[in-house]
């Protein structure tokens, strides 16, 4: 599976966005730091494998937002007061701004999905590996995970055909009305969305399954 980093300028605009946009929220990440560890616990930070350009893995990082598993207990049973705030608010994400900073992902792109998906897409499907992964991306303007697996993947490709400096910047300017309206953070039943399973028919949380060892999404 080939990939590209995405057209001239991408990465000049990701630290452009991203180096500021880490200095200015290092104390509010410092203030939810303090209070998943008051609340929740160490680790305060959740790294997950995840699929990334050409389908590579890279470890994702967010803030915790789940406690530790109970006997029957699903992913959105797990969910804690203060992770549903952080989730709602985005504040859950900021770590990924050190993923853009590695180059690992970029501010806009097809948001980063379990390894396991790899061997489920179909050729359109898997086309969304083609760029870097992005914290936002035209399907997170378009539903966030209130949308189906398909159209998530058509805007997916949708992205990828049509990016651009213009269209990351609309979607830049138009995650922050996302944000701050909190819609579309989980689809119905789900602490995200349910399993992508391809041709399989499975009953797990997607992109939300813990590393061995690991209790968070």
């Amino acid at each position: 599976m080939s990939g590209r980093r995405g057209y001239p300028g991408k990465r000049a605009l990701d630290l452009l966005v991203a180096i500021p946009l880490a200095m200015l929220l290092l104390a509010p990440a410092v203030l939810v730091a303090l209070a998943i560890a008051a609340t929740t616990g160490t680790p305060v930070l959740f790294r997950h494998r995840r699929a990334g350009l050409a389908g590579r893995p890279f470890l994702l990082y967010k803030f915790r937002t789940m406690r530790e598993a109970g006997e029957g207990e699903s992913d959105a049973d797990r969910i804690t007061g203060l992770g549903r705030l952080l989730r709602a608010t985005s504040l859950d994400e900021i770590p990924q701004l050190w993923n853009v900073l590695r180059g690992d992902m970029s501010l806009v792109g097809p948001r980063p999905l379990l390894p396991e998906y790899l061997g489920r897409y179909t050729a359109e499907q898997a086309r969304r590996h083609e760029v870097l992964p992005g914290i936002t991306g035209l399907a997170q303007v378009s539903g966030r995970n209130a949308i189906g697996w398909d159209r998530k993947f058509e805007l997916d490709r949708e992205y990828v055909d049509q990016q651009g400096l213009g269209l990351d910047l609309r979607i830049l300017a138009r995650t922050l009305g996302v944000v701050l309206s909190g819609s579309g953070v989980s689809a119905d039943g789900h602490a995200t969305m349910p399993e992508f399973g391809g041709e399989r028919v499975a009953g797990r949380s997607a992109g939300d399954a813990p590393l061995p060892g690991g209790a968070e999404s």
